[in-house]
Order: structure tokens, then sequence, then C-alpha cells
């Protein structure tokens, strides 16, 4: 009887297990066939695509930012270095090598002890490859069987990557598409991030730090938990020792290395270059949606791993930058003390109501039929604000009031740096910050220009037949036909009405009377004429004024109008991208060279125009560059200041390169409280002369920094040799009546006939 009842006992234990053994059968077959989700045939396998992060490289090919969903970037085999690999061998999958796919010896070891011994510390029993169909494919929910479906899953599929790929394609591929820390998919991109360096140059303890984190990207967060992170980092140097791929000195000479790192923001919206990037990868955008690669496909910026390289140089890029926030951040506070507490943010309530109405919150509400007095209720309370500080950002309990009126305060900027010879961009600054500030100035923003425009208006004249010697009187003039305006200048030299500038002087010290009176010798038809062939394309107004720089032109525009000084007469075309490659190297975008526009004007008045602007910067307004600044470069230029001192303008001249920078509030009712804080000399000159000095001290840039122009010919010496001022003969004196008013007529309207005392306006 007791034997019976023990076969039947056996009988039916062996027939669970016999059971149970056909149920995961069957659960494995269904998982196989698809029921569970259709699996990735071997041809599937062979053919994987995964989205890649597109880069964006300056001149020299240095990495200046990236555009991506997945921050990916591939690498190859030979880019991996050994401790790297063995590091991840060592730590992830000792029997790499071999299994073929499922480490059988594992699985069963994790088993045993997850199961039968509640050991939480066995492991997961996943390979490399394993790991790598977790990475290519996720892992899908499929409720109570979530798990045992993807640990299948990802099995069947492991066996079949290791039939398709070699161990060190599989090592590639896992590199490639591992998630790391904040974001961060692939060796190539953590490593960018972290280390800021290459793959290929990963030190044995950055390449312990990076392996080390995949056990838990967040917790051994080398930037967040920088010792949680290192103490994991001597734990894979103690696995690779224990497997022999290093010996116990390396190890431990290696376990005495601080862990340090060096890391890289790649945002959109921080880093280096931001406004640029932007730029490019507006236009990068509608390039791609002209071109079709292999099949009719279409290209995608965030996805495919296309290589972008630009004119920009990085370190002229970091250069523009430390200038630019070593000089706004000085001057911002000198703006601020300079209004105190009166200040147009704080006392204007017009201009805050106004900036109000213009939020899309104001606006919201006010489409729900919101009161303005519950509006406001609304933007007086206080919440945590996040706000732009030169000093740092901060965290602020504030109202959206508040911080309307905290960003008004801020002065905002931009800069260029243009190769003349080919129009190459070498320094782009749309503003000071593009997270708080999207607004580029380069070539988005139209102000006044000021008194950057008068070389465009000497130049016009001297093309035109205008002695270069000409001398004009000081003399402040009301035009009746022009609605009595009066140009003034500072000082008091326009009361002395006998005293006259020659071009040079009236030129180099920005004299506004004297260059009103040229543009009105030449005239508005021509002047505008010759700023059209300098490449200048917004529209000018036609108002004596022109001559003062009313007109509105980008950054970028002016800059551009420039090169012409230095290029042999001719504007050139600016330009930023050199080519676009896809992910294999493949040329699929490079535009054809812009040539240079036609010749806007002589070689004689170009030499006139460089002599004239290099004495703006020998001794007119732009002296500091060699008084405070040192500077002992090849330079010419042209400072601009407008009405109310709402811009500041400086155009620098090398031979080999143009600087242009603006300076004002984006907000054109505030102003500087004074011209001697908001001349162009003070606001916007500095920014080019920090620039230019960190320049002279890289020897990689003497070829700028120690170009010298050319001297000018003998005619042009002798057409400049002149006396800078003149005071009216005896005669003159004696039968001229000086007048204080007249109507303003431009030479184009004039009759050829001038007059009988034509002669005096020329050179004695």
């Amino acid at each position: 009887m007791k034997f019976k009842l023990k076969r039947s006992w056996l009988k039916w234990f062996f027939g669970i297990i016999g059971s149970g053994f056909l149920l995961l059968l069957l659960f494995w077959f269904s998982v196989y066939v698809g029921l569970w989700g259709k699996l990735p045939s071997k041809e599937n396998l062979a053919d994987i695509k995964q989205a890649e992060a597109s880069i964006l490289l300056d001149a020299n090919e240095k990495l200046l930012g990236k555009y991506f969903i997945f921050d990916r970037q591939m690498v190859h085999y030979e880019d991996l270095p050994k401790h790297l690999v063995n590091a991840l061998v060592a730590t992830e999958d000792a029997r790499f090598y071999e299994h073929g796919g499922v480490d059988y010896t594992s699985l069963f070891r994790v088993l045993f002890k997850s199961i039968l011994l509640q050991d939480d510390s066995a492991g997961g029993g996943s390979t490399i490859s394993q790991q790598l169909v977790k990475n290519l494919y996720g892992r899908p929910s499929h409720g109570w069987f979530t798990m045992p479906v993807n640990k299948i899953k990802e099995m069947i599929v492991a066996k079949r990557i290791e039939a398709v790929y070699s161990k060190k394609d599989i090592l590639t591929l896992y590199l490639n598409t591992v998630p790391f820390s904040e974001n961060t998919f692939g060796i190539e991109s953590t490593s960018q991030k972290f280390f800021s360096t290459s793959t290929r140059n990963l030190s044995l303890s950055q390449a312990a730090t990076l392996v080390g984190s995949l056990k838990a990207s967040h917790s051994y967060n080398p930037r967040l938990f920088p010792e949680r992170s290192q103490l994991r980092r001597d734990v894979v140097l103690q696995q690779m020792a224990v497997n022999g791929y290093i010996d116990e000195t390396l190890q431990k000479k290696t376990n005495s290395e601080p862990l340090e790192i060096n890391y890289r923001i790649f945002k959109h919206d921080d880093g280096m270059a931001a406004y640029f990037r932007e730029k490019v990868r507006l236009d990068v955008v509608k390039i791609l949606d002209s071109i079709k690669g292999p099949g009719g496909k279409t290209y995608d910026l965030y996805k495919d791993g296309l290589k972008i390289q630009t004119t920009l140089d990085i370190d002229m890029q970091r250069y523009a930058e430390n200038a630019m926030q070593q000089h706004l951040e000085k001057l911002q506070k000198q703006f601020e003390d300079s209004y105190g507490s009166n200040a147009p943010w704080l006392k204007n309530e017009d201009l805050v109501t106004s900036r109000i109405q213009e939020l899309d919150l104001y606006k919201a509400l006010k489409k729900q039929k919101y009161s303005e007095a519950k509006i406001m209720d609304s933007l007086n309370t206080k919440g945590q604000y996040k706000l732009f500080r030169w000093e740092g950002d901060t965290i602020v309990n504030c109202t959206v009031i508040d911080s309307i009126k905290h960003g008004l305060q801020f002065l905002n900027t931009g800069f260029i740096a243009l190769q003349p010879q080919t129009g190459a961009i070498k320094a782009y600054i749309g503003g000071i910050d593009y997270e708080y500030y999207k607004y580029d100035h380069v070539y988005k923003a139209k102000r006044q220009v000021g008194s950057t425009f008068k070389p465009i208006v000497y130049t016009a004249a001297i093309e035109n037949g205008m002695d270069a010697c000409s001398y004009l009187p000081v003399k402040a003039m009301t035009y009746t036909n022009e609605k009595d305006w009066k140009p003034t200048n500072s000082g008091t030299a326009e009361t002395d009405e006998h005293l006259n500038y020659s071009l040079e002087y009236g030129l180099s010290n920005s004299v506004n009377t004297i260059a009103v009176k040229v543009l009105e010798e030449v005239g508005i038809a021509k002047t505008i004429a010759q700023a059209e062939k300098m490449g200048i394309s917004s529209e000018l107004p036609k108002v004596p004024s022109l001559a003062l720089g009313t007109a509105e032109l980008s950054l970028l525009e002016l800059a551009s109008a420039y090169t012409s000084y230095v290029n042999n007469g001719r504007a050139s075309v600016p330009f930023y991208i050199t080519k676009i490659k896809d992910k294999n190297g493949n040329i699929i975008y490079a535009p054809e060279a812009k040539a240079a526009l036609p010749e806007a004007f002589s070689e004689e008045t170009r030499q006139i125009m460089v002599e004239m602007m290099k004495a703006t910067v020998n001794k007119g307004t732009a002296q500091r560059l060699r008084s405070t600044y040192g500077l002992q470069n090849d330079l010419a230029g042209k400072t601009g200041t407008t009405q109310n001192n709402k811009d500041g303008w400086f155009v620098g001249v090398s031979p080999n390169l143009v600087m242009a920078t603006w300076v004002g509030n984006d907000e054109h009712r505030i102003g500087f409280k004074s011209t001697g804080l908001g001349q162009g000399a003070n606001s916007a000159l500095p920014m080019v002369a920090l620039f230019l000095k960190q320049m002279n001290g890289d020897s990689k840039f003497n070829a700028i920094t120690q170009a010298k122009f050319e001297n000018p010919s003998e005619a042009v010496i002798a057409a400049l040799d002149c006396d800078p001022e003149k005071r009216d003969g005896f005669l003159k004196r004696l039968f001229t009546k000086e007048r204080d008013q007249k109507e303003f007529d431009e030479a184009d309207k004039k009759d050829e006939d001038k007059g009988f005392f034509s002669f005096l306006k020329k050179k004695d």
C-alpha cells in the first residue's frame, strides 16, 4: 500500500514537473513565433539603424555642439581603447568571449541564488549581447508577463545577434547604444560630456568610471555623486584585476587617482556659440529639405548622425565670449548704478505695462474674459522663478511682474568677426545668454547704426570726386526745408563761425555737422547707391539724417559692408557652412563658394578710407584701443552712438579680420543715462579690444594679429597731405556772411553752376 502511494506521489510530482516544463516550452515557443510581438530576424539585425546625434564642427573639425533627440554619437571598434573594452567585459560579462549570446552557467547561478537562496547580490545574468538587445529594442510592457517575455526575447535575439556579428561588432554596437547619465547614449557622447575628450583618448580611470556608471546611471553619475562614482570605479578596477586584465600595481595606482571630470553641456540653450548653433540649425533644416539620399531618402538632422562643418573658429569664439562676459558684466553694473532708484524699469509704469501686455499669459487670460484687476492679481502672485544674473543664475521668490522688471534692466549685445577676403564667419555672438534672450542680434535685429554709417557717406563723396582734403565749416546749420532740423556736435567747436575741418578730421572725430555737409555735397541718392554696392540691402531713409546713421541695419550687414575696405573694394558675402556629411562620411552638401560683390569703389578711394579710419583709431574717437588697452595691431575702425544713447557701435578693421559689435537695451525706450557711458567708444569698443588682446596672446593667430596694412600710394599720401583744420582767410570773413540756416540742397539736385565762391571749398 505504501509502495503504491509512493508511486502515485512520484507520478504526480513528475507530472507537475513535466507539465511545467511543457508550459515553459509552449511559453517560450509563443515568444519565438511572435505572439508577444514580432522578433527581429537575422536580416533585420544585419541592418540595425539607430538614431544618432548630428555634430557641429568648427573650421578645424573641433566639436561645437550637437543636434539630437537622444544624444548618441557612433564610434568604430578601432576607436575603443583596450582598457575600456576590458573594463566592460570584466564588469558586465566575464565569460563574454566563451558564450554564444546566452551564458547558461551564469543564468543558472543567478536562478539558483535568487530563487532558492534569495540572494539579491547574484546579479542579473544578462550577457552583453542580451543587454544590447534591450538597448536596441527596449522592454515593452506585457503586464504580469513583462519580465519573462522580455527575458526570453532577449535570449532569442541575442543568439541571432551572435550569429550575425563578431564579438568586436557586438562590443561596438553595445558601447554605441548603451544609455549613460543625463539622456546621453553611447560612449562617445558620454566621453565628450563628462571628460571633454574622445573615446579613443579615455584614460583607464575615466573608462572604469563610465563602465561603472552602467550599473545605475543616475546613482553613479560622476558629476552629481563623485564620491560614490569613484568607489564604483574602484570596483570595476578590482574586477579587471580579478579577471587578469590589469595587475595589482596598476590597480592600486589608478585607485589612488582622484576622480576629475571636465563636464561639457550639449543642451541647445547652453554651451558655446549657442546663437550660432541655432542659426546653423535653422539653415540646415531648410537645406536638408532639398536633399535626397539613396533611394529618395530624406535626412533628419536629429537622428541621422550628420557632420556639419562650419567656418567658426572655436578658440576665437571662446575669446569673443570671454570678452563679452568680462565687458558686459562691468558695463551692466555701471548702467544700473547710473540710474539708481530712478531706473525706467522701476519708475516707468507705461513701459512695464506695455511689456506685461505682450506676455502670452496676459493674452490668454484676456481671451478668457478675465478682468484687468484679476489678471494683475494673478501676475502679482509670487512664485519660484529662475532669473538671469551675470554672477550666476538664481531661483528667486518673486512675481511675474518682478521678473519682467528684472529682465528689462539688462543690456544686450551682438558680435561678429568676419574674414574679409572670403566672408567666412569666425566668431558669432547673438546675445548675452541664449536661454533667456533668444533674439539674435547678429542677423535678426536691425538698429540705427549711428556714426558707423559715416564711412559709407565719405566713401561715396570721395568716389564721386570730392577732394579728400576738402575743408568744410564745422558750424551747425538749421535746415529750413527739413523741419528746421539742426544737427549739432558735442563740445564748443561748432560755435566758431570760421573754423573748418578736413574730411579726415571730420570722420576720425565723428563730427556730425561735417558728415551732414559731406552728404549734402555728394547727394543722398549717390550715397544710397554706394551703400548698395557695398552690400547694404536694407531700405535706407532718403533723409539728411542718413549721414548720422538713422538707417537701421543688422550687425552682419554692417560688418559685411566694411569688408570692402580690406578686400580690394569688394564686399564679401558672409557664410558659415562649408559642408555636410552623412554618418558614413559622404558629402551630401557643399555650397559653392560665393564670389565677392562687384567692385564698389576704386583702389584709391579704398586706400583713402583706410587711412581715414586708421586715424580714427590712432587719434580719433577710437583711440582708447591704443591708450586704454595698449593694442599695437594695425587697426582701422569707426565708433557709433545713436540718438539718446540708445545704441553703441564699433566696427574694427584689421587687414585679415573685420569685427563689429553692438550694445544696447532690447527695449528701445531705454537708453544709457549719459553719452559718456553709452557712446560706442565706451559701450561697444571694449569688447573688440578685449577680444584682440586674447588673440594677441595666442601665436596661432599671428597671421591676423600681426598683419599690416599695405602702404598707401604716393597719390593717396598726397591727397591726404593737409592740416586737420583751418580758419577762413581774411577776405572770406570780410565778404562772406555766415548763415545760421539754409535749405538742405543735396548735390544731385543742384545745378552744375555752384556759384562764384565755390572755389573756397577747395583745398588751398
